[in-house]
């Protein structure tokens, strides 16, 4: 017997690529899944890509889950504290909502709105010191989709001094899995496809995770909502702070980064070509008329963005190395 894990929230798209991430895993054995209103039904009712994982939704309650090992915690935001706060002790946590990425309570009742339940150790391996940090925690916050694009972009040239950061923009498309699962009407096939549309101008709430991992103070960012079911595209502009080479300020922070790829130079990313893994392509480049610096990034947002980044931390919590069950190659055509 492995590691015994949970999944709380299984039944949307995150949860979903969380099972099939799961079910294939070497050291991770799959033993719970709950949900609220498909309790009761097959996972291969709900997720037909997962036929022959043998198991049935359960109730989300703290009892059904304190048995395991490990939770991942894949409900909506502001519903993980409270559950959280229910388990026990020695049970390790993955939380892939947002309740405890900030450690600004104002910023979290400005953006979220109720009571900031406190911070855990920020998910994301790929910053400095935080893979150490990561793997001596039981509580471990997983990035947003859209801040793990934009933090891999950023936070090195910042860092190392190449970047204002008083002055970042960012433009950023998403694909339609991104909102979540829940019929909405403005996520229709037909209201979706052949249209790009603008959303949350001005006022995402990825907005102060950003800044608070990559150190921005100032930060312009418009999120698009793109006809694909999944991946995010991320174009961050911002103004050196002298003759800088983003290239090189990237290749060094990334060098030991199993799922960061910097693209030969010329080749810039795409989404398609990180379906399916948990792999972040990244390219860079200066202006040539503003001199400002842009990187450009792509990643699956249920990946990287979500699913992938928690097994990612969770292997890193159990002392695994951290491409454990994991592919940083993406699915093509």
């Amino acid at each position: 017997m492995g590691i015994r894990v949970a999944v709380a929230g299984a039944s949307g798209y995150a949860g979903g690529e969380l099972l099939r991430l799961l079910a294939g895993h070497p050291e991770f054995d799959l033993v719970t899944a709950t949900a609220h209103r498909q309790a009761g039904q097959p996972l291969d009712a709900v997720h037909p890509q997962l036929a022959g994982v043998d198991l049935t939704f359960a109730e989300t309650t703290p009892d059904v889950l304190a048995d395991a090992d490990l939770v991942f915690l894949a409900l909506p935001h502001g519903e993980s504290a409270a559950l959280a706060a229910r388990l026990p002790a020695q049970v390790r946590v993955v939380d892939l909502g947002a309740d405890h990425r900030l450690v600004d309570g104002d910023a979290w009742t400005r953006y979220y709105g109720g009571a900031h339940a406190g911070a855990w150790t920020y998910g994301l391996p790929e910053l400095p010191g935080q893979r150490e940090r990561i793997a001596t925690s039981t509580r471990v916050a997983n990035t947003g989709c859209y801040a793990a694009t934009i933090v891999l972009a950023l936070a090195p040239l910042i860092a190392a001094g190449a970047a204002n950061p008083a002055d970042v923009v960012v433009v950023a498309a998403s694909g339609t899995s991104g909102a979540g699962r829940a019929a909405k009407t403005h996520l229709l096939a037909s209201e979706v496809a052949g249209d790009l549309s603008p959303y949350k101008v001005g006022a995402h709430q990825h907005v102060p995770e950003i800044k608070q991992a990559t150190g921005a103070t100032g930060l312009s960012f418009t999120p698009v909502l793109a006809p694909m079911p999944r991946g995010i595209l991320a174009t961050v502009t911002a103004l050196p702070t002298g003759e800088v080479d983003p290239r090189a300020v990237l290749a060094q922070a990334y060098a030991d980064a199993p799922f960061v790829h910097l693209l030969p130079e010329g080749r810039w990313p795409h989404t398609a070509a990180t379906l399916g893994g948990n792999s972040c392509h990244l390219q860079a480049g200066v202006d040539v008329d503003s001199g400002r610096l842009i990187v450009v990034a792509a990643l699956d947002n249920l990946g990287k963005g979500a699913a992938g980044q928690a097994v990612q931390n969770a292997n890193l919590m159990f002392g695994l190395p951290e491409t454990t069950g994991l592919s940083c190659f993406g699915v093509a055509p």
